[in-house]
């Protein structure tokens, strides 16, 4: 596999190969919210775009993830929903954002289901973290993410998901729902390499 992912590799890839099947927890009453997975067009190739947390929010405390949200009733669908939110965590301003696809919806202990969005982004102004969401906004580069074996997986019982994946990088650990996503993201775009992972139990 490259050591660096471009645009244009990315683009051909993701579009070639139909998205991965995908079985999801059957679950009622959960609410609609959406997340942007932005990927930032470098001269070392694309960056994934990551927020870590602020340790005072409500859900997900301190976790990596991407910028994202409930829906709110004036958004007029869920990718609205996405852009409006990387707005106000990040700065990033809708028009420069590119959608490329989406992801399948994914179910988390929050009680919400989530419709992940895939785009490039090309920020005209700096990148800035609301504080009171966001503690920090990093990247890490996508073709270390498409890296299927250095993901690892922990099995669980009694838990939404029978198995969660981790995603080491230097000294974070992505894991949780952001690390699905990725995880899916990767098959997709690798889907010979398909199912790589390293067990942590």
């Amino acid at each position: 596999m490259r050591l660096t992912m471009h645009r244009h590799e990315f683009l051909r890839r993701f579009q070639l190969y139909c998205a991965p099947q995908v079985i999801r927890p059957s679950l009622k009453r959960l609410r609609p919210a959406a997340v942007l997975i932005p990927l930032l067009e470098t001269a070392d190739g694309l960056q994934v775009i990551l927020t870590q947390r602020s340790a005072q929010l409500r859900h997900h405390a301190g976790q990596i993830s991407f910028p994202g949200g409930r829906q709110e009733p004036h958004d007029a669908n869920l990718y609205e929903t996405a852009l409006r939110e990387a707005q106000e965590e990040i700065a990033l301003h809708p028009d420069d954002v590119e959608l490329v696809g989406q992801l399948h919806d994914y179910p988390v202990i929050s009680n919400f289901i989530v419709r992940p969005y895939v785009a490039i982004v090309t920020p005209r102004q700096p990148l800035v973290a609301d504080p009171r969401e966001v503690a920090e906004i990093f990247t890490v580069p996508l073709a270390t993410i498409l890296q299927q074996r250095q993901h690892f997986v922990y099995r669980l019982q009694r838990f939404m998901y029978d198995k969660v994946y981790f995603m080491p990088y230097q000294q974070r650990n992505i894991w949780g729902a952001t690390a699905g996503m990725l995880r899916e993201l990767a098959d997709h775009v690798y889907p010979d390499q398909r199912p790589w992972s390293r067990p942590l139990n």
